[in-house]
């Protein structure tokens, strides 16, 4: 018995000291580039490209299923949406969008995906296990930014010409409410809470704070920078942390990412990044945030923690979408 004692004394110490060794996250990067027509593939633990395909006509938005298997991009030039193995990077199919795909989500359940068609003022909703087109909802002209709450009733979209967020009940299909936001809304993000929703304004250079439940505005975040010129200043992607503490924007051709206090709405730091940042994507952790750079064809990696930049990795010319998921 104290034989068998010491041996699983020996077994939990060699294991201790194996999961100290192992990194403490290594995770897969898809990163698309839209000039080059690519999904370029960053190994997180070495901080470097791993791989490069090429994929559909203008890539830019990239989501992946539920369960990991599945890479979904959006090749805007193609009007369609095309879906890869996410490990061999294999084609396995295509599904129908309206034209102009740019951004989408997935219901949380996995299933269906809301697809923001550009060019038709429509948002359409597929089945990826059918391959079906289930609706498709009118909306503002120009639509791009695609939230849904985490409980998945509501869907929020946003239009870039008309500058509103709408409101979109999942289980109707129909918009319920749409609200007035800065000018070329691009991302809509809700809080892990579900409580708020956060809405991006490119020209107008803010983030609309916005009550999930009542739907108005609470609170706005803008941006100064000493010495940036504020027409610079473009408030693009947005990712909340999961505790709800801090925000992270996109301030594209300002090469800055704003570290935002949620409580105060105020900027705690302006994190220097690669030219003209476009979208972001945490690692599960939150350890890390990749930023698409779309201008100096790379990747900026900040640690979460620190709030520092540090790695810029190359990728293809003009990348503009990236997602995160564990090897």
């Amino acid at each position: 018995m104290g034989k068998f004692k010491g041996g699983m004394v020996v077994a939990l110490t060699l294991g201790c000291w194996l999961m100290l060794a192992m990194p403490a996250g290594a995770y897969t990067v898809y990163v698309t580039s839209e000039k080059d027509n690519t999904v370029t593939v960053i190994d997180s633990d070495k901080m470097e490209a791993v791989k490069t395909v090429k994929v559909g006509q203008r890539p830019r938005g990239v989501t992946l299923s539920k369960d990991g298997k599945w890479l979904m991009i959006c090749a805007s030039d193609d009007n369609n949406v095309q879906v890869f193995d996410a490990k061999s990077l294999e084609y396995v199919k295509t599904l129908p969008s309206g034209p102009d795909p740019e951004l989408f989500i997935l219901h949380p359940t996995g299933n269906p995906l809301y697809i923001a068609n550009e060019d038709d003022n429509l948002v359409t909703v597929v089945d990826i296990n059918t391959d079906k087109v289930l609706a498709e909802i009118p909306v503002g002209v120009e639509p791009e930014g695609m939230g849904i709450s985490p409980d998945g009733k509501v869907l929020v979209n946003t239009s870039e010409t008309t500058n509103m967020a709408h409101f979109i009940d999942t289980e109707t299909n129909k918009a319920t409410n749409n609200v007035l936001v800065d000018t070329r809304p691009r991302v809509a993000e809700f809080t892990a809470d579900g409580s708020q929703v956060w809405v991006s304004a490119e020209i107008g250079g803010t983030v609309t704070v916005i009550d999930a439940k009542t739907h108005t505005v609470v609170g706005k975040v803008e941006f100064q920078i000493p010495g940036v010129n504020q027409d610079a200043i473009q408030a693009v992607g947005v990712r909340i942390t999961k505790d709800g503490k801090r925000a992270f924007v996109a301030l594209g051709p300002a090469n800055r990412v704003a570290v935002v206090d949620t409580a105060t709405l105020k900027v705690e730091k302006y994190l220097l990044v690669g030219q003209r940042v476009w979208q972001l994507a945490f690692t599960p952790d939150e350890r890390l945030l990749f930023t698409t750079n779309g201008a100096s064809n790379d990747v900026s990696v900040i640690d979460v923690d620190k709030l520092r930049v540090v790695r810029s990795i190359k990728v293809g010319r003009y990348p503009w979408g990236v997602v995160v998921a564990p090897f």
